[in-house]
């Protein structure tokens, strides 16, 4: 009989008679024991991590519908043009590639090409009226990186996307964009590449809350994009641009080592000020995960031998190191990742998810390292999705502060729409992980091998850890 079984029989013969005596190390095998974790442990099933991006999909359809008010964008409980949309565009063409189903496909081809047909009206009425429609402003006239990065983005990868798709489907099958692609990504890239304010050097930066201000967060509001115009328009000049920015950023607000400001190896600190002196190191969630999004981005978009791109590699390397060092035990990070008084946070969660998974798939970094706290992420992750498909527990839209009860106290809700897009990247990427690797469990742990084993489970001697003829038969 299986000793699983035994134990439980024993355990029941016990209860059934009455025996007073007393579970110890020579009549039960603890090491068998049911440990109690916060969220679920183990291997999830491909079928259900889809089925749990499927929920947030559903919910999304409705909230964003793909639908024109006159020469207006119809309003929904969520909107079309902002960065954090344009980070779930991109998110949910990827989901597309990774599952094999359309409708993430559909979703952002609907709605981009909904943006893109609106253009030339919306454009003709905003130079009468600014306020015509605070939607459309954006994508006419932007005037700021949270305007052009990340929609640039989901407009350029999805021009790829269609281009590589259509070279070999059929015609029913071919994905037709609205002719107005083209405008729109090159007045996006414009104002990246030559409008945004920058400090002497080079470095994106903007003039709040103080003047000369480095922000984390526009390593992605600025650098993916140029790095997919680069690709898209086969010109170095972008690729360029886009690694010069990545080690300017680097040489900023990249903290290797324990620092004044408390520990934070492997972390990027949230602003730089320029007039500021020391900077104080507040390595804030969401922010590290722009940071990490940022550098996968890059990758991506270069050729695989460019000069420069292993730089990127290697720093990716070592913030992954970092933000495992740090994840808490249920699977989150917290929203200061140094300090884990406050409270566990979904958006960076599901960013660093992603990442972490998509490093693995892509070969940068060991599935036997880190895979196991890819899944212990995404257990966790799963449970942050409501019965309606809205993701919970996401920090709102944040500035900058350099205090600790700043970013502790922000508030979370189900409509701060930086979640979406990285749990649908991040279960995407999790699917993906599965079918190219191996976990299986051994002796109650998530481990991944470089192989498929033989068997699903462990068989195990009757000897103790340790004992020289123990073994793990598969």
């Amino acid at each position: 009989m299986n000793k699983r079984l035994l134990t439980a029989a024993f355990a029941m013969a016990c209860c059934l008679s009455g025996s007073a005596q007393q579970i110890n190390d020579v009549n039960t095998p603890l090491h068998l024991m049911k440990p109690v974790y916060q969220y679920g442990y183990g291997i999830p099933q491909r079928e259900d991590v889809k089925q749990t991006i499927d929920k947030v999909l559903a919910y999304l359809e409705t909230a964003m519908p793909d639908q024109r008010d006159g020469d207006k964008i119809k309003a929904g409980d969520m909107r079309l043009t902002s960065y954090e949309i344009g980070v779930l565009y991109n998110a949910c063409i990827e989901a597309s590639k990774s599952t094999g189903d359309k409708r993430y496909e559909k979703f952002v081809t609907n709605r981009l090409n909904l943006i893109a047909d609106l253009e030339p009206a919306s454009r003709k009425h905003l130079q009468k009226d600014m306020d015509f429609d605070p939607q459309m402003r954006k994508v006419c006239f932007p005037t700021a990186l949270d305007d052009a990065g990340a929609m640039c983005t989901g407009f350029i990868r999805l021009q790829l996307f269609a281009d590589n798709v259509n070279k070999s489907a059929a015609k029913k099958d071919q994905i037709v964009l609205s002719k107005n692609f083209a405008p729109i990504i090159d007045r996006y890239t414009d104002h990246v590449y030559k409008k945004q304010y920058r400090l002497k050097d080079g470095i994106l930066a903007r003039i709040r809350p103080h003047y000369n201000t480095v922000w984390l967060d526009d390593m992605y509001m600025g650098i993916p994009c140029l790095a997919w115009y680069g690709k898209l328009k086969g010109d170095k000049a972008y690729y360029d641009e886009a690694l010069k920015q990545v080690e300017l950023f680097r040489q900023r607000m990249w903290v290797p080592m324990p620092t004044t400001w408390g520990t934070g190896a492997g972390l990027f600190r949230h602003g730089w000020v320029e007039e500021m002196n020391p900077h104080p190191f507040f390595p804030w969630g969401r922010a590290n995960g722009w940071a990490c999004l940022t550098m996968c981005e890059v990758l991506d978009a270069l050729p695989a031998d460019y000069p420069g791109r292993e730089d990127v590699l290697q720093l990716l390397r070592a913030h992954i190191a970092g933000l495992c060092a740090v994840q808490d035990k249920s699977g989150l990070w917290h929203q200061l990742l140094n300090d884990n008084t406050t409270y566990l946070e979904t958006s960076a969660t599901a960013i660093y998810t992603y990442c972490i998974a998509h490093a693995i798939n892509e070969g940068w970094v060991d599935a036997l390292a880190y895979g196991e706290q890819v899944l212990l992420a995404w257990n966790a992750l799963s449970t942050q999705v409501n019965a309606k498909g809205q993701v919970e527990n996401t920090c709102v839209g944040s500035g900058m502060g350099f205090d600790p009860a700043f970013y502790a106290c922000r508030p979370v809700h189900v409509m701060a729409a930086h979640g979406y897009g990285p749990m649908i990247w991040a279960g995407g990427e999790v699917i993906r992980m599965l079918g190219k690797t191996h976990p299986k469990m051994n002796d109650s742990a998530v481990q991944f091998y470089s192989t498929p084993q033989k068997t699903n489970e462990p068989i195990f001697s009757e000897q103790r850890e340790g004992v020289e003829d123990e073994k793990v038969l598969w």
